[in-house]
């Protein structure tokens, strides 16, 4: 029989695998998805089967699985903490639709989201529809230089229609203040629209389904620099599965604007100390849009 852990034992795992599922890392473990047609199947996931497998020796820490064999192939996929590239292989997930050709111009943005709002209409296109009480489209400037996108709205966030409004939208407005700007200034949306139950992670489908209508947007409203807040909205803009870790720290090509990856605000609440992380990746985009820290009152 394997030693049964102690209390505390068991908390520090789980907090460990929260912060690996904080960084997308869960991800690995999951069981690839059928999703939209426009979305190419995620290759070489391993089953639940085949993680259980390999746990036959690891102290069980819930059904099916073993503590110490998630921790390996959390090792074996997370890259050095300094900034070297991540050592797995990146598994594409999605497939962008086609860029906007032409700049729409600045005094006809505003009709052109407008546009793209009501083509996604009512919408039920994936199942979570059944459960929102509003959709949240996007709110901001149309001709805004900094964009953000960050996973899917909450419970906030689906009462009022707005992104980022409850705690952690208060969070994303002191980072915006940071950096010398106002929230009026940027564009804000998430990768889906609908509130996921219990605020977990979208699906593919879900996902796969939804940010076809977010392409749209970015490519209206042309921001000089896309923040992407977390890893979801990373791996449905970049469109492969990475570390956080892998990705931050630099800037992504991304449809003639330059993309940067950080912590979602709702991450940097549970975990107040990357907040100097996710600091030193604002200043990326600042200097990319050649902006200055307002001086300390």
């Amino acid at each position: 029989m394997p030693r049964a852990l102690d209390s505390n034992t068991r908390d520090a795992l789980a907090e460990r695998l929260k912060f690996y599922r904080d960084l997308g890392l869960t991800d690995f473990y999951r069981r690839p998805v059928e999703a939209a047609s426009a979305v190419t199947r995620e290759i070489d996931a391993p089953s639940s089967e085949s993680v259980a497998a390999g746990a036959v020796s690891a102290a069980p820490n819930g059904p099916g699985s073993g503590v110490a064999a998630q921790d390996s192939a959390v090792q074996a996929a997370q890259p050095n903490l300094i900034g070297e590239e991540p050592t797995i292989k990146t598994r594409k997930v999605f497939s962008a639709p086609p860029q906007i050709a032409g700049a729409v111009p600045v005094e006809e943005r505003a009709a052109a989201l407008q546009a793209i709002r009501e083509d996604l209409g009512d919408c039920t296109r994936c199942a979570l529809h059944k459960g929102r009480n509003t959709i949240v489209f996007g709110v901001g400037n149309p001709a805004a230089r900094l964009m953000f996108v960050g996973e899917g709205p909450g419970a906030d966030e689906d009462a009022q229609g707005e992104p980022f409004v409850g705690r952690a939208g208060q969070l994303l407005n002191n980072m915006i203040a940071a950096m010398g700007l106002k929230r009026e200034e940027c564009y804000i949306a998430n990768i889906v629209k609908c509130r996921p139950p219990g605020n977990r992670t979208p699906e593919p489908d879900e996902a796969n389904t939804c940010s076809p209508f977010l392409f749209r947007q970015i490519d209206v409203v042309r921001p000089q620099v896309l923040v992407a807040l977390g890893a979801t909205a990373a791996t449905y803009l970049l469109g492969a599965r990475q570390p956080l870790a892998g990705l931050r720290g630099r800037i992504h090509a991304f449809r003639g604007t330059s993309l940067i990856v950080t912590y979602h605000p709702a991450f940097l609440l549970r975990d107040p100390r990357q907040k100097k992380e996710a600091w030193a990746d604002l200043q990326i985009a600042m200097k990319e849009l050649g902006l200055k820290a307002p001086a300390k009152a």
